[in-house]
């Protein structure tokens, strides 16, 4: 009695199933799954790769535009910090002030940051003196931990939800949600195809023609992006509503939140020795917020630079029983993110906090939020930025133009390329089916935006494929 060899493809008397057979199931699924997925999700990503563009271009614009706010001639010496701050309030008496940038370099003029009624909600007042003679050099709003101005915080706005609150975060978070996606089952697509020369797998093929060529330049070029992609794509959920809750919730039982550090007074105004457990940020402090003795900004500042705490920084105002925070704002490599707590009444550093302190979660976070802002390496991270952004255009550009050089020219000359057969699902082994689902689930519910519009696409297919059925029996 002879016993046959497993053929290729099949299943082994060990229930194992031969990659081959897995990879020969797959790949049809996963050029359905990315067909759809770039051609609806497309618009949303071309939109944030637009303004994601601008963005990255907005820092080295802002010098330019708010030239006149942000630099001044060198002068021989620095008037006082409290000198500069008095000058900012006699300018906008009606204004509270929260936080001082002392001016970090020669001829940068000093930020004094108040809330004030000129300003929306959610932005500050930027009142910019000059730091050699406290001359008051003109006011802009001022948003977030970064300072962005106008221009910048317009596009950055734009970029987040196209000025259209929480109704365009939507938007967004569909956008990094799919990005992911997108990225790597093109780049598993493109490791699958058959080629000649290996130069092919990272250059476009040479004397290629019509969509084949087009095929080359979206699949090389997405090669080289895929990385930076899924990097935006990850830090962007970060912000998002739905999976950026999920992710902090995880970020915490993983005991990597971001620590900060303690500022509260002990009654009597001794400083308290709590830990730095609580969420990034402080009240925004107030004008007379802090009742008692006060050694002055100057002297805080003095305080915080014994300890380490110096260069690029930003002072908040001691109030609501809390004392100054000093802390680094520096995000260029290497970071510079230290911050004291200072006692307003004698000046003792009360607590303090080191970067090198921070857990290795909270690290990677900050390098990743950072590096999305462009701001992580400063000039080099906003040309990165710009350049990834200029790939994905050409890549959804591509995209689009191959879907139309697969149309049946002879038959409908206004027709567009159809999608890959539908049933390649039911080809798969249930050994590789039936994980895939299970992490497709549990994705989609970690996700909730990817896994809402991944059941949206999947009703479209089902009654797209019912119609067709109608048709062909008609």
């Amino acid at each position: 009695m002879s016993i046959d060899a497993p053929s290729k493809g099949t299943t082994s008397e060990s229930g194992a199933s031969t990659a081959p057979e897995a990879r020969g199931a797959l790949r049809p699924l996963l050029l359905r799954l990315h067909f759809y997925a770039g051609l609806l999700t497309a618009p949303l990503l071309l939109v944030a790769a637009v303004s994601g563009l601008l963005y990255s271009l907005s820092f080295q614009a802002e010098k330019v535009v708010y030239r006149h706010e942000l630099r001044v001639p060198v002068g021989e010496r620095s008037v006082p910090l409290s000198e500069q701050v008095d000058a900012a309030r006699a300018a906008h008496p009606e204004g509270t002030v929260t936080a001082v940038w002392p001016s970090y370099e020669d001829g940068a003029t000093t930020r004094v940051l108040m809330t004030s009624p000129e300003v929306a909600e959610g932005k500050s007042l930027a009142v910019f003196v000059d730091p050699y003679t406290a001359d008051v050099r003109g006011e802009l709003p001022s948003y977030g931990s970064s300072g962005a101005l106008p221009l910048r915080a317009w596009l950055s706005e734009f970029h987040a939800d196209l000025h259209l609150g929480e109704l365009g975060r939507h938007y967004s978070e569909l956008a990094a949600s799919w990005l992911w996606v997108v990225a790597l089952g093109g780049l598993v697509l493109w490791f699958g195809r058959r080629r000649r020369i290996k130069r092919d797998l990272v250059l476009p093929e040479r004397g290629a023609q019509g969509r084949r060529r087009t095929l080359s330049r979206h699949g090389s070029v997405g090669l080289w992006a895929v990385t930076g992609l899924v990097l935006l794509s990850a830090t962007g959920l970060t912000w998002s509503r739905y999976a950026g809750e999920n992710i902090d919730a995880v970020q915490s039982r993983l005991g990597g939140s971001t620590p900060v550090v303690s500022a509260a007074l002990a009654p009597g105004g001794g400083g308290s020795d709590g830990g730095h457990e609580g969420h990034e940020g402080h009240g925004g402090g107030s004008d007379g917020g802090h009742a008692g003795a006060d050694i002055g900004i100057d002297n805080a500042v003095a305080a915080a630079r014994g300890y380490g705490v110096d260069g690029r920084i930003s002072v908040t105002l001691p109030a609501d029983g809390n004392g100054y925070v000093v802390k680094e704002t520096d995000t260029q490599y290497p970071v510079h993110l230290d911050s004291v707590a200072v006692d307003p009444a004698d000046g003792r550093v009360i607590d303090q906090l080191r970067f090198d302190d921070y857990p290795l979660l909270a690290k990677l976070t900050r390098f990743g939020i950072d590096g999305h802002m462009g701001v992580l390496f400063g000039p080099a991270n906003q040309l990165a930025l710009a350049a990834l952004m200029v790939a994905l255009i050409l890549l959804i550009v591509w995209g689009y133009r191959m879907w139309w050089q697969r149309r049946p020219t002879k038959e409908r000359t206004l027709s567009v390329g159809r999608p890959m057969p539908r049933g390649a699902w039911r080809k798969a082994p249930p050994t590789v089916l039936l994980p895939l689902a299970a992490g497709t689930a549990l994705v989609g519910w970690f996700v909730p935006m990817l896994g809402i519009s991944l059941l949206v696409f999947l009703a479209i297919d089902v009654a797209l494929g019912a119609v067709a059925r109608v048709r062909s029996r008609a």
